[in-house]
């Protein structure tokens, strides 16, 4: 019986940057496992898409254009996804990203915005969704990266927002014990639309999974199977990880070394 479990029948599940990727394959997860879903992204057309998949397994879908650096569009999101079920049991903090910028190049403005997009959204989101999570015994995964306790050069914004983002994870679920679990993701490169301009060079990916102990990049999937856990009731002991799902590696995979700008 341990694969029940897995299940998450009759939950609700409201997913950030759920168009694509990681989002995209972990909102799929959850809702093959019975939940109804919440998907959000800045593209309509990609959440019609996700949405349309999920009603085809037989769950509930709302799909919710969001920008989550906006404050007003998360409130909104927010209120949509309470009106249309009620409640939210499981929120996944998916969205994210930045690109690599020497650090010598790294703007102030730039760098603040990448702690928005990175680390405050998801924190306003899990503060807006509190109450409910609280009354529903819910939980909070959320996708961070392995650049959050790896190093190279150029990841200062994005390493740093990850790290921060692991950190807020430890401390929420302190905080928030026990009925909020909350738990984080730390990914190591998968392959996903985000990254996909940086593996078509058949050479540059071949080095990348080379320097990848299990000798591949992640696909979008194996990320979801940990959120899926993280967020069923066979991870119903487990709040304040990190868990580092990264094909093993202990340093930095990424082949592109670049100048320091110094």
């Amino acid at each position: 019986m341990v694969l029940e479990k897995f299940r998450v029948d009759g939950k609700v599940a409201l997913v950030t940057g759920g168009g694509r990727g990681i989002g995209r394959a972990s909102a799929l997860a959850l809702a093959e496992a019975g939940a109804d879903v919440v998907v959000a992204a800045r593209r309509q057309d990609t959440l019609d898409e996700v949405c349309e998949a999920v009603t085809r397994m037989g769950r509930r879908a709302l799909g919710v254009a969001t920008d989550v650096c906006d404050e007003a569009q998360r409130a909104a999101l927010i209120e949509r996804a309470l009106s249309a079920f009620g409640g939210v049991d499981i929120l996944v903090n998916n969205a994210g990203g930045w690109p690599p910028t020497a650090a010598i190049a790294l703007e102030r403005e730039s760098f603040e915005e990448a702690f928005r997009f990175n680390v405050i959204a998801g924190f306003e989101l899990s503060k807006g969704l509190a109450p409910t999570l609280h009354a529903r015994k819910g939980c909070i995964v959320n996708i961070s990266s392995a650049m959050g306790h790896l190093v190279d050069s150029g990841f200062v914004a994005y390493g740093a927002c990850k790290a921060a983002l692991d950190h807020m994870t430890r401390l929420l679920a302190r905080e928030w014990a026990p009925t909020i679990r909350v738990n984080a993701v730390a990914a190591g490169a998968t392959l996903t639309d985000a990254l996909g301009p940086f593996v078509d060079n058949e050479e540059l990916m071949a080095e990348m999974c080379a320097r990848t102990p299990l000798g591949r990049l992640g696909e979008a999937d194996e990320i979801a199977a940990t959120v899926l856990f993280l967020a069923s009731p066979a991870g119903a002991w487990v709040t304040g990880k990190v868990f580092e799902i990264d094909g093993g590696t202990t340093a930095s995979n990424w082949p592109w070394p670049m100048p320091n700008g110094l």
